[in-house]
């Protein structure tokens, strides 16, 4: 598949970048894509939810009524959480909500995200870039060159550069991570993907294995 190579400007170098079909044009695997999205997400949670157990909260341990001749259940503590005040039953404690998923799996599940967003041409390709200092506004001008001020934008890069990723932090709508970090979630929550030159071989070879 060959895409055309832009510069900063949104202008047309000339040149063509050629993507693998082993990568970029595949079969999408819906299910594999489900897998990946939904440990994705369950890794984002904290899981950090507690409520206290009757043998956690402060309170008398005093029986409060005689066990029978009263017409009512026999009753232990205060603490029971049948009473209000008292301990919850079975409540939620701290968990991790992660689950094991296979590599092929989540390498297919990439592959078909990238396969997607090509079908759809949601992905520019970009000749590499460096900003002198992190600055939010050349940044700002390259969205505003790739017609992406307004939307959700995805820039993989070769490599990892302070420079760049400290001018795009201030955008909610732009991320800016290096082509190991590239995960199907953020593939398809980005309306447009944009790949620098440089990270077209890495995002290759660590799918193509």
């Amino acid at each position: 598949m060959k895409v055309a190579v832009l510069d900063i400007n949104g202008k047309d170098t000339g040149r063509k970048a050629d993507l693998s079909n082993e990568v970029f044009a595949i079969e999408p695997n819906n299910h594999a894509v489900y897998l990946d999205v939904k440990q994705y997400l369950a890794n984002q949670r904290l899981g950090t939810h507690k409520a206290k157990e009757r043998g956690e909260i402060v309170g008398s341990t005093r029986k409060i009524k005689k066990q029978k001749g009263t017409g009512t259940a026999r009753a232990g503590s205060i603490k029971s959480g049948v009473f209000k005040g008292g301990g919850r039953i079975f409540g939620p404690r701290p968990r991790n909500y992660g689950f094991k998923l296979n590599k092929n799996v989540k390498r297919l599940a990439r592959k078909s995200a990238l396969t997607i967003k090509a079908n759809e041409k949601a992905i520019t390709v970009l000749e590499d870039f460096n900003f002198e200092a992190p600055k939010t506004k050349a940044f700002t001008a390259v969205l505003k060159a790739l017609n992406l001020d307004s939307k959700k934008s995805l820039f993989v890069l070769g490599a990892p550069n302070n420079n760049v990723y400290l001018s795009s932090r201030n955008f909610k709508g732009s991320e800016v991570v290096t082509s190991s970090e590239l995960s199907t979630y953020k593939i398809l929550n980005a309306n447009q993907v944009v790949l620098l030159e440089s990270a077209i071989e890495g995002i290759e070879s660590n799918l193509s294995k």
